[in-house]
């Protein structure tokens, strides 16, 4: 039983509109209040780096199941300018937005996976996972 389910993030509402969407498949997957945060906090942030930096993209979230266990992955993808220094936005504390900075390094320490892969002047894809404990 495959569930995948995306969102087009064109604007702010969108951001709004897939966190709902995470925390709704979060919650049908039986994931506790605690972990519910977790992954919409995670969702929030890469849609709002997709808003921000890309100016359009997607998330897709689903859910999966693999050796007994069951869990959500979320999906973001954009053609935006890309991340010119992965290294660099991985460090707790680098903003580009002045923001605080807890940006993907704090999506990577909510989540159990995280892989990443950018192309300068292509776009950006995050893949992000949550096991069910």
């Amino acid at each position: 039983m495959e569930f995948r389910s995306c969102v087009k993030i064109l604007n702010e509402w969108d951001i709004v509109a897939v966190r709902q969407l995470g925390r709704n498949v979060a919650k049908e997957l039986n994931f506790g209040i605690v972990d519910q945060a977790r992954i919409t906090t995670a969702i929030s942030e890469l849609a709002r780096n997709i808003f921000l930096y890309a100016g359009q993209g997607q998330i897709c979230i689903e859910k999966i199941f693999k050796d007994g266990k069951s869990g959500v992955k979320i999906i973001a993808e954009d053609n935006g300018p890309g991340i010119q220094d992965v290294r660099k936005v991985m460090e707790d504390g680098f903003s580009t937005s002045g923001g605080l900075g807890a940006g993907l390094p704090g999506v990577k320490r909510l989540m159990d996976d995280f892989d990443i892969d950018s192309k300068p002047n292509e776009g950006t894809t995050i893949i992000v996972t949550k096991w069910l404990r």
